[in-house]
C-alpha cells in the first residue's frame, strides 16, 4: 500500500449522503489462497454544482460490471448514461465520465461493482487476511484498518474525514465464520454462488453519520465474552483458547466503567447500541477506534496470569480508555488508545487537525485509566511517558508544528507521518496545560458544549477555542491575559517550545525557543514567543498563576531574599509545556533543599528539575557540573521513575560497555553505589521475600530492570550474588520462573558470573521448543554476557549454524556481543572474517548497525583507519561516502564525549567522598 496515500482533495461537486455496501471476500477455511474480494457499492449523493463527471476515490480496485448513475431521484427509472470509467492511479481516484449532466440540488445514486486487485494476505492495512493458531489448529481471519486513507482500497468512496454519510453494510462470508461491522447484525441469510456452493449473508443495521475511515469489517471464527453497561452491549472477541482461559476478562471488566466515566464526565450518552472489541493476533496499529467495532493488537487487550509483573494491566487500561475516548463520540480517543477525537462524533475537517483527535484522546486516556486503576499515579506516568519524551524530540530543527496548514499536507507530505509522537504526546501535553490554567471544571464544561454542538459533524481547532472562550467569558474566577485562540495558537502553530531563563535577584523571566546552542546554525534563533502560564511555588507553598506574554518581563514577586532557605520552583508538576533554566543562586538553594528534605519538592517536580538540567547541559545552556550537583541527594530518592531518568542520563544503555574503558568508571561506581543502595535494598527485599507484593507498583514493572542492571554493572556484590543464586535455582529446576521484573539482568549476570556450565544451560533453554519470542531474546542477550572470550567466539560460530542463521537471529547475536566490553573486538573480527556469508544474508542493514556500535569504541584515527580499510574492500562507491561520513561524525561525537567524561571525572574526584 502507498505510504499514507495521496493528500489530494476531491473537487466537492458531489456530497455523499448514504452508502449501500456489499463486501464478499472469497475466503474458505482450509484453503491455501491467494484470496481476493469483490463487492458492490451504491452511493446516494447530492449534487452541489452542475457537472458532467463524478469523481471519487478508488485505489487498487478493478471495475466489474457496467457502472451506472440513477436519478435524479425520486423519478422512477431516470438515469444518466455513463460514457466511461477512468481510473487515475496517481491520485487514487476514479472518474465516471457522463454523457449527460448532474444538476445542482438534485440527488443521484452512483452504482459501482468492484474487485480487489491485490491479495488479501499482502498487508496489514485496507482489508487484510491474517493467519494464526488457535487450540492447536491453524485458522484465518479477515479484518480492516482504514485510517487514514485505506477505505478507498476496499470500496470506491468519498474518502475524506469531513464527508460523513450513513452506511448499510452487508458481508458475504463462509458459513463457519461470523461477520462483524460497526452496527449490530439484523439479518443472517444464505445464498448460492455461480457454482452452487453455499455462502452466508450478514446484514447490519443502518449506521449513524460517520467518516469512511471509521467503517470496519471483521470476519472470524472467534468466541466472545459479553456484558451490558447502561443498555450498551459490550462484547470482547478473541481466539477461542484465550476466551476460555479468561485472558480477556480484565478488559471486559474495565471497558463498561470507562464508558460510563466518559459519559458522565462529558454529559453525553454513547450513541451506539453495541460495542465490539476484537483482539487481533497480527495487527499493525496498536488499536483502532472504528465506531462500534474497535480492533486491538491481541497483546493490548489480554491480561495473562503470567503478566502479573509486566506493566500490561495499566497499559490495557490506557489503551482501552484511549479508543473508547474516541467512541463516545467516536467518543474520545482516550486512554492512550481508547478515546479518539470526540473521535467519531466530531471529526476534524481535514487531517491537519488530527492532533485535536489524538491529543484530546490521549489526555482522556489518562483520566480514564486513573479512574479504573486508582493506584496509578497519573501525573507521574503522564510526565514520564508523555511529556518528557516529546520534550526530548520536539526541539529538532525541521520538527513540524501541531496544526499544519492544509497546503503543507496536500503534497508529497504523507498523511501517515502525522500519526507520530508530536500529534499524540504534544497534543496531550498541551491539552493538559490548557486544562490546568482553565481548571478542569471549565475545561470539561467547554468540551461538553462543543461536543453537543458538533456531534456527527466536523470541527477544527478554532471551533474548540470559541467554545472555551464562551465558557471563560461567562465567569470571573479565571482571568486570561489574551483570547483562548491567541494563547493556544502560540502553542499549536509554532514549532518547538520555549525555555524560561530566570534571574531571581532582579525578578526577570525571559523566554526563547529551546534549541541546541552547540549547533552553529541555530544562533539565528527564531524570535518565536509563546503566551506562557507559569505555576510556581515559594518555599513549599503554591502561589497565584503568572503569565509571561512577551519575550521578557519583571515579576517583583519572584525576587528572593538573602536567606538560603528562600527558594522558588516554577512549572510545578509540569503543568506547562516548557523547560526552566534557573540562575545559579536558586539552583544552589534547590540542591541544598534536596539534600535536607527532598520531599519538600513534589515528585514530578523533582523529576522535571533533574530532567531539565540534563537537557540544558546537553544543549549547551549550562555546564555538566551544575547538573551533577543536583544528583548528590539521590541516596534519599525513593521514586523509581526519577532514578530511571537519572540513570538514563548518567549511564545511557548504549554506553555501558564504553564507560567501562574510561577512568570515570571507578569514580562513578563509588559515587553511584553509595546512592543507589537504599532503593536497591528496598526492592531486593521484595525479590527475596514476596515479589507478588510489587504487582501494583507500576514503575517497578517498567523500571526495576534498569535499576538492577545498573547495580550489577556497578559491581554491587549483592546484585551479582542475587543473579547467580536465582540463575542456579533455575538450572536446578527448569520449571522455576525467575522473577519477571529482573529476568533479563539475572540471566545476563548468571551467565557472566558463571562458566561454560551456565552458558550451556542458557543455550539449551534457548533451543527449547516452548520458549516464547521474549524468552529467546532474553537468552540471546544473556549468552553475550559471558566473561570468557572463547565462549563468545563459540557463540558467534553457533550463529552461523543453519537453525540460527536461517531464523535471522545471527545479526541480533552479533550486535549483542559487539556491545559488550570484551565482546566488541571478538565480534568485529568475526564480522570481517565471515563478511561474504553475512552480507549475502543481512546486507547493508547489518553493516550499518555494526558501524554504529563499533563507532562507540572508536577514539583514534588509527581505529578509524581500520574500519575504513574494511569498507573500502567491501562497499560500493556511493556507500563508502555514507560510511565515511558516519565514521567522521562518530569520531567527533567521541571526542565530545571524551571531553565531557573528563569534566565528569574531575567533578566526581572532588565530590566522590561527600
Amino acid at each position: 500500500a502507498a505510504a499514507g496515500g495521496s493528500g489530494r482533495r476531491l473537487p466537492g461537486h458531489l456530497l455523499p449522503l448514504h452508502y449501500d455496501l456489499e463486501l464478499w471476500p472469497r475466503v474458505r477455511p482450509g484453503q491455501a489462497g491467494p484470496f481476493s474480494f469483490s463487492g458492490q457499492v451504491n452511493i446516494t449523493v447530492r449534487c452541489r454544482q452542475d457537472t458532467d463527471a463524478a469523481v471519487l476515490h478508488s485505489s487498487g480496485l478493478r471495475s466489474s460490471g457496467a457502472p451506472a448513475v440513477r436519478g435524479p431521484l425520486p423519478e422512477p427509472g431516470a438515469a444518466v448514461e455513463v460514457a466511461r470509467l477512468r481510473q487515475e492511479a496517481a491520485d487514487e481516484g476514479a472518474v465516471l465520465e457522463l454523457r449527460g449532466r448532474l444538476r445542482a440540488g438534485r440527488r443521484y445514486v452512483l452504482q459501482l461493482g468492484f474487485q480487489g486487485r491485490g491479495r488479501l494476505e499482502e498487508a496489514l492495512d485496507g482489508l487484510f487476511l491474517t493467519r494464526y493458531t488457535d487450540q492447536g489448529r491453524s485458522s484465518m481471519l479477515i479484518a480492516s484498518q482504514l485510517e487514514p486513507t485505506y477505505a478507498r482500497t476496499v470500496y470506491p468512496c468519498f474518502d475524506e474525514p469531513a464527508l460523513k454519510a450513513t452506511f448499510n453494510i452487508r458481508i458475504v462470508h463462509d458459513p463457519s465464520y461470523v461477520a462483524l461491522s460497526n452496527m449490530p447484525a439484523i439479518d443472517v441469510s444464505e445464498m448460492k454462488d455461480e457454482n452452487g456452493s453455499l455462502w452466508t449473508v450478514t446484514t447490519f443495521n443502518t449506521s449513524l453519520k460517520m467518516s469512511t475511515y471509521l467503517t470496519a469489517f471483521v470476519i472470524c471464527d472467534f468466541d466472545y465474552v459479553t456484558r451490558t453497561e447502561r443498555g450498551n452491549e459490550i462484547r470482547i472477541w478473541a481466539r477461542k483458547e484465550a476466551v476460555k482461559n479468561g485472558y480477556v476478562d480484565y478488559a471486559l471488566n474495565i471497558t463498561g466503567p470507562i464508558f460510563s466515566f466518559l459519559e458522565d464526565l462529558l454529559n453525553i450518552s454513547y450513541p451506539l447500541p453495541k460495542t465490539d472489541l476484537v483482539a487481533l493476533p497480527d495487527f499493525g496499529a496498536g488499536a483502532m477506534e472504528n465506531w462500534g467495532l474497535m480492533t486491538f493488537q491481541e497483546s493490548s487487550l489480554m491480561y495473562l496470569p503470567s503478566d502479573k509483573f509486566t506493566s500490561r494491566k495499566p497499559m490495557i487500561a490506557i489503551i482501552v480508555s484511549h479508543e473508547l475516548g474516541h467512541q463516545a463520540c467516536d467518543m474520545l480517543r482516550c486512554f492512550f488508545f481508547l478515546f479518539k477525537w470526540f473521535g467519531n462524533l466530531v471529526t476534524m475537517n481535514w487531517w491537519n487537525d488530527l492532533w485535536l483527535n489524538e491529543g484530546l484522546a490521549s489526555y482522556f486516556e489518562y483520566l480514564g485509566a486513573t479512574f479504573v486503576e486508582p493506584k496509578l499515579s497519573l501525573d507521574k506516568i503522564f510526565y514520564d511517558h508523555v511529556v518528557q519524551p516529546v520534550l526530548r524530540e520536539d526541539n529538532e530543527i525541521g520538527v513540524r508544528s501541531l496544526s499544519e496548514s492544509e497546503d503543507k499536507i496536500k503534497g508529497s507530505f504523507s498523511l501517515m507521518s502525522l500519526f507520530d509522537s508530536i500529534t499524540y504526546n504534544k497534543g496531550a501535553s498541551i491539552t493538559w496545560m490548557l486544562s490546568g490554567f482553565l481548571t478542569e471544571k471549565l475545561f470539561i464544561r467547554a468540551l461538553t458544549s462543543y461536543l453537543k454542538q458538533f456531534a456527527f459533524s466536523n470541527a477544527n481547532q478554532d471551533d474548540l477555542w470559541t467554545h472555551i472562550q464562551m465558557v471563560v467569558d461567562a465567569q470571573d474566577e479565571v482571568q486570561l491575559p489574551a483570547s483562548v485562540k491567541q494563547i493556544m495558537d502560540s502553542w499549536t502553530c509554532q514549532n518547538g517550545f520555549p525555555v524560561l531563563t530566570l534571574n531571581l535577584t532582579t525578578g526577570t523571566i525571559s523566554q526563547e525557543q529551546f534549541l541546541n546552542k552547540k549547533n552553529e546554525n541555530s544562533t539565528d534563533s527564531y524570535n518565536n514567543t509563546w503566551i506562557i502560564p507559569i505555576s510556581w511555588m515559594r518555599n513549599g507553598s503554591s502561589q497565584p498563576l503568572m503569565w509571561l506574554d512577551k519575550s521578557s518581563k519583571v515579576f517583583p514577586e519572584i525576587q528572593v531574599s538573602e536567606s538560603e532557605y528562600d527558594w522558588i520552583l516554577l512549572n510545578v508538576n509540569l503543568s506547562g509545556y516548557y523547560r526552566v533554566n534557573y540562575d545559579q543562586l536558586n539552583l544552589k538553594r534547590l540542591a541544598r533543599l534536596l539534600e535536607n528534605d527532598p520531599k519538600a519538592i513534589p515528585a514530578v517536580s523533582r523529576f522535571q528539575l533533574i530532567d531539565d538540567v540534563f537537557a540544558l547541559t546537553q544543549f549547551g545552556y549550562i555546564q555538566i557540573e551544575t547538573a551533577l550537583e543536583l544528583t548528590k541527594y539521590l541516596a534519599r530518592e525513593d521514586e523509581l521513575f526519577i532514578w530511571n531518568m537519572v540513570l538514563l542520563n548518567l549511564v545511557p544503555e548504549n554506553l555501558e560497555s564504553t564507560l567501562k574503558n574510561y577512568e570515570v568508571y571507578p569514580l562513578l561506581k563509588k559515587y553511584l553505589l553509595k546512592r543507589v543502595l537504599p532503593i536497591y535494598r528496598y526492592y531486593a527485599g521484595f525479590i527475596h521475600q514476596n515479589v507478588d507484593a510489587l504487582e501494583n507498583d507500576y514503575f517497578a514493572q517498567v523500571y526495576l530492570e534498569k535499576l538492577f542492571a545498573t547495580a550489577c554493572w556497578l559491581g554491587l556484590q549483592d546484585c551479582l550474588n542475587l543473579s547467580s543464586e536465582l540463575y542456579a535455582k533455575w538450572m536446578d529446576n527448569p520449571e522455576y520462573k525467575i522473577p519477571f521484573l529482573i529476568r533479563r539482568t539475572v540471566c545476563c549476570y548468571g551467565v557472566a558470573m558463571g562458566s561454560d556450565k551456565e552458558w550451556n544451560f542458557a543455550w539449551e533453554m534457548y533451543n527449547h521448543t516452548d520458549s516464547t519470542k521474549e524468552d529467546k531474546d532474553i537468552l540471546l542477550s544473556a549468552m553475550s554476557c559471558a566473561k570468557e572470550s572463547w565462549l563468545l567466539y563459540r557463540y558467534l560460530q553457533y550463529g552461523l549454524s543453519d537453525t540460527l542463521f536461517s531464523s535471522n537471529c545471527t545479526s541480533v547475536m552479533i550486535l549483542y556481543v559487539m556491545t559488550k566490553d570484551i565482546g566488541h573486538r571478538i565480534a568485529w573480527e568475526f564480522v570481517t572474517e565471515n563478511w561474504p556469508l553475512l552480507s549475502e544474508r543481512y546486507g547493508k542493514e547489518l553493516l550499518h548497525d555494526v558501524l554504529k556500535v563499533m563507532g562507540r569504541f572508536v577514539n583514534t584515527d588509527v581505529q578509524i583507519q581500520e574500519l575504513q580499510v574494511f569498507f573500502n574492500a567491501t562497499l560500493e562507491d556511493d556507500e563508502r561516502v555514507a560510511a565515511t561520513l558516519l565514521l567522521e561524525f562518530t569520531k567527533f561525537e567521541n571526542t565530545e564525549r571524551r571531553e565531557l567524561l573528563i569534566k565528569v571525572a574531575n567533578w566526581l574526584q572532588k565530590n566522590v567522598d561527600d
